[in-house]
């Protein structure tokens, strides 16, 4: 596991879709390296649960919010939680995707993942970072997708949204340095999370065996102490990205997502009930 330095981080981190999952993950980490956390989700109950152990194992602090970050107003909720607050650290992993044709998927539904993937990573990434560049120090740590840039089909919004997250992030590396804030972008590979099963992919037909969690958040972490402008986590996902032509890719892409669909048609009733955070 990777520490972070609280002088540079600390002392508060924020980290978004901290229920499950990478975003869970990442608030366990962030706490052994004895940060104080304030944990975002919509899940209250899996929180408190969270917190009570973070604060019980790591003697850190930890302050939960329910907050849809997908809705419009969720600046309101958060921003009472963390004004008084000195926040150093911004992990902005919350996010959905909706495996299915894009026009079988109702067009409330792909705004909402807009919503949640981009303009969420847009406005906290400006929230935080106003304060943190106003200090001269602090870090940005936003998670992309796999492949996103090249695009996903049968996820094509949901990939947008992460190529956006990735070019915002990547922009904001260079411009925020020279205020003494340092951005990352992680993008996770296959990782062992309930990603998997909520999007019905089959793990023993996987095409690589999925890296476990604590891998893929200790690689994030290290890149951000790097200075890293992004990160692909697992040294094999890097290999084939540089070897495999993108219109390969979005082939084996689009085989693997089609997959988990149910007769042809999106999962929106289970999908929906799971999003990430």
């Amino acid at each position: 596991m990777t520490p972070i330095d609280p002088q540079q981080y600390g002392p508060w981190a924020v980290v978004t879709g901290a229920s499950s999952g990478i975003g869970r993950e990442f608030a366990r980490q962030i706490a052994a390296s004895g940060l104080n956390l304030v944990i975002v989700a919509r899940r209250l109950p899996l929180l408190t649960e969270l917190a009570d152990d973070l604060a019980g194992q790591y003697g850190v602090e930890v302050r939960t919010v329910q907050a849809d970050l997908s809705a419009p107003d969720f600046m309101d909720v958060l921003r009472p939680a963390t004004d008084d607050l000195e926040v150093g650290l911004l992990v902005s992993n919350a996010g959905m995707g909706v495996p299915g044709r894009f026009l079988d998927v109702p067009e409330a539904v792909h705004l909402d993942v807009l919503g949640l993937n981009a303009v969420a990573n847009l406005r906290l990434s400006h929230h935080f970072g106003q304060s943190m560049a106003a200090r001269g120090r602090g870090g940005l740590v936003l998670v992309g997708a796999m492949g996103a840039s090249d695009g996903l089909p049968f996820m094509a919004s949901a990939a947008a949204t992460k190529a956006f997250v990735r070019s915002l992030g990547i922009g904001l590396h260079d411009e925020l340095a020279e205020q003494g804030v340092r951005t990352t972008v992680v993008v996770p590979g296959p990782t062992d999370t309930p990603v998997i099963d909520h999007f019905g992919l089959d793990r023993a037909s996987l095409p690589m065996q999925p890296m476990s969690v604590e891998r893929c958040v200790d690689e994030g972490l290290r890149a951000l102490q790097a200075g890293r402008a992004d990160h692909l986590t697992g040294r094999l996902n890097r290999v084939l990205m540089r070897l495999l032509p993108a219109a390969v890719t979005r082939r084996l892409n689009a085989r693997l997502l089609s997959s988990g669909l149910v007769d042809g048609k999106p999962r929106l009733d289970h999908v929906l009930t799971t999003t990430v955070g």
